[in-house]
């Protein structure tokens, strides 16, 4: 779990095809010396393994489906990229819920400046769009956003200073794709919802779907 608050900008090292997986190499200046292996790190906020930590890099496990399902396919050497470690009890929740599960890829299709802001339109899969409302959270390559319009086709966000300036929105061009992942909760209160209307919304079912 993470909240969508960037710790740091990492660099692309090597992205390696192995038999059936991907091996994904990061340098970093913080968070390398903190990370275990075992532990789950987000990277433009798809959640990964870590397989192996040095002092100023480590590696992580890629699934060929991440691949295929986020823009980790488009990572080549020196690109910068968005890093978060996991939650933990004792940190603040000032973000908003982020499972580090990519839904989809958007791409930019306008970027205009708002005053000492920068809004940003995406193009989102219409699977998408019924989770995303307007001062609703959304996660944009793991930067935990809000959204301030939602159109048809897509959402706007307003971007401020600070986030262009310690994440990747800030490289961010039109044409350029992004990692999508919807607000958790709606999905949750949509299921729940399902199951109500069709009249299987039971302690049996509840529990059979992890909602308790």
């Amino acid at each position: 779990m993470f909240t969508g608050l960037v710790a740091e900008l990492g660099t692309v090292q090597t992205l390696k095809k192995e038999k059936n997986s991907y091996h994904l190499t990061i340098t970093a200046k913080k968070l390398p010396p903190l990370l275990k292996i075992g532990e789950s790190i987000a990277v433009n906020g798809s959640c990964l393994t870590v397989v192996e930590v040095s002092n100023n890099s480590f590696t992580a496990d890629v699934m060929p489906e991440t691949v295929r399902l986020t823009v980790i396919n488009t990572f080549k050497a020196g690109e910068r990229v968005n890093l978060e470690r996991t939650l933990r009890l004792s940190d603040g929740l000032d973000g908003h819920l982020v499972s580090g599960h990519v839904e989809g890829v958007g791409i930019i299709s306008n970027i205009v400046a708002d005053g000492i802001a920068k809004v940003t339109t995406i193009n989102t899969p219409v699977a998408l769009l019924k989770y995303i409302l307007p001062k609703g959270s959304i996660s944009i390559d793991g930067i935990s956003l809000t959204v301030t319009e939602v159109t048809q086709t897509g959402f706007s966000v307003s971007l401020i200073p600070h986030t262009v300036g310690e994440t990747t929105m800030g490289f961010k061009k039109i044409g350029d794709k992004v990692n999508l992942e919807t607000d958790m909760i709606g999905k949750y209160v949509e299921r729940m919802l399902n199951y109500k209307e069709s009249g299987t919304l039971t302690k049996k079912s509840l529990l059979e779907n992890g909602f308790i």
